[in-house]
């Protein structure tokens, strides 16, 4: 987030995210709420503060458990173990909560129904981040694809990650921990009746999450931008 933000012009103290995944934990997840993708891959955001304070950041089981209605699904446990001994080991600290840390179901989660078919509505998507000059694709992730890797099933499910320095830097120089929802994600995802979705997080939830402050009106572009790539992508 640091090298973005320089890139722009902007100055942001150091602050890095880095995402990973494990396709036999997560897909479970999937299996039992496909929207969870949106927050998968795992993440770790990385940022010391203007008085040198180093912390590690990271969305807890609970909170996804609560934010996507997950019953008791198997890996749960493995996933909340796997996280907390990555975050000790990278800090040689103890892991401490946040005093709430759920969510209620689909909390912040802005959902359309697209006209077209999986394929079209992705290629839209891409082909509409791709186009706008104010935007940089970060990364694909084809969650079913993965899926498969290891044997097991799952319905059309994609995430893409792209982002804007100029619109993110001045939330997380409000809020450090934004970074952890940050660069901006679209889930693209055909669920039982062959409805093809696509679901993204609100500015106004990112906003009261992170207690960012003072940045009115670079939220309300956040949210245009994101409405304008999901209709187009929904083919509207």
């Amino acid at each position: 987030h640091t090298a973005n933000s320089i890139s722009v012009g902007r100055v942001l103290n150091p602050t890095r995210i880095v995402f990973f995944g494990n396709p036999v934990l997560g897909t479970p997840l999937m299996q039992e709420n496909q929207l969870v993708g949106l927050d998968l891959p795992q993440k770790v955001l990385f940022f010391e503060n203007q008085d040198e304070v180093v912390y590690a950041v990271y969305n807890s089981v609970k909170y996804l458990e609560s934010r996507y209605d997950l019953q008791e699904v198997s890996t749960l446990g493995q996933i909340s173990n796997a996280l907390s001994n990555l975050v000790r080991a990278a800090t040689d600290a103890e892991i401490k909560s946040a005093a709430d840390i759920n969510a209620d179901p689909g909390e912040g989660i802005i959902t359309k129904i697209s006209t077209e078919d999986f394929a079209t509505t992705y290629s839209n998507l891409r082909n509409a981040i791709l186009a706008n000059e104010n935007l940089q694709l970060v990364a694909e992730l084809d969650h079913r694809e993965n899926a498969a890797s290891v044997d097991l099933e799952l319905r059309s499910t994609r995430v893409i990650i792209f982002g804007n320095p100029n619109l993110g830097t001045p939330l997380m120089q409000s809020s450090q921990s934004t970074g952890l929802d940050l660069p901006q994600k679209m889930l693209v995802w055909e669920d039982e009746d062959g409805t093809v979705n696509i679901s993204y997080n609100s500015p106004e939830y990112l906003q009261e999450r992170h207690s960012i402050t003072g940045n009115e009106t670079v939220l309300s572009q956040i949210a245009e931008a994101l409405n304008a790539l999901s209709e187009t992508a929904a083919g509207n």
